[in-house]
């Protein structure tokens, strides 16, 4: 196959750049994913704690949901058995067989998608984006694509649900707070980057009104919810217009 032209010619150009230059995603979370008998936490067959918090208080109310970084779908099966129309996407292959495994095992229907984020381009389709553990993943120079795909994904007045690292939590399994500049540094986020409430207001501000922001509460191995304390959760709203 012939070498591509290291010519910068476009934003696309820059950013795919900008992508060699860093860890390969796809393979590291086939990996990841490829042996489940691992003690990670959210292995762990439940949905996030503050998921159900919004849909049992009656803020989230059904319709459609996308999910992006869906994992073994532990969220994305909650929210289609609790009256969501599901579209969940992982570019893991080894996450996605295991997901739809699960929603069999619970009669769930869910549209478990393969595939990278940045590939979607919905327009004002959904009630719901929901993201536990995207985010922080993400190299920061494909984080402004990111936060717009997910506003132009949402219909007005639409939610966008997150999960995602705080800072000072590494001891207990969390990540960093470095800057961005420092991801490019390293060429490396340490296992994720960590975002401060301030950061979130920052970048998210602009796009959507914050309806919550919390830490995770804690969950026991016997509770039928997971939840981990180094991590931020936070519920957004997009602008309606008029």
């Amino acid at each position: 196959m012939p070498k591509m032209p290291e010519t910068i010619k476009s934003m696309e150009n820059l950013l795919s750049m900008l992508d060699s230059l860093m860890r390969e995603p796809a393979p590291f979370w086939n990996k990841f994913y490829g042996d489940r008998t691992k003690g990670v936490p959210f292995f762990a067959d439940k949905p996030d704690e503050n998921l159900v918090s919004f849909v049992e208080a009656g803020a989230l109310q059904g319709g459609r949901m996308l999910e992006l970084g869906c994992g073994p779908g532990r969220n994305a099966i909650y929210a289609a058995l609790h009256g969501f129309d599901v579209k969940a996407v992982d570019l893991s292959e080894e996450a996605i067989t295991w997901a739809k495994e699960r929603a069999v095992e619970k009669n769930a229907t869910v549209n478990f998608t393969l595939g990278s984020v940045f590939d979607l381009s919905p327009q004002s389709e959904y009630d719901l984006v929901y993201d536990a553990g995207c985010l922080h993943h993400l190299w920061p120079h494909r984080r402004i694509g990111y936060i717009e795909m997910i506003h132009h994904a949402l219909k007005d007045g639409g939610y966008f649900g997150l999960t995602c690292f705080a800072p000072g939590f590494t001891e207990m399994g969390g990540a960093m707070e470095i800057s961005d500049w420092d991801v490019y540094r390293d060429r490396s986020m340490h296992g994720g980057q960590a975002y401060s409430q301030e950061k979130l207001r920052e970048i998210f501000g602009g796009y959507f009104e914050l309806v919550e922001i919390r830490m995770m509460k804690e969950c026991m191995e016997n509770d039928p919810v997971f939840g981990v304390p180094f991590l931020w959760t936070s519920l957004w709203r997009k602008h309606s217009k008029g």
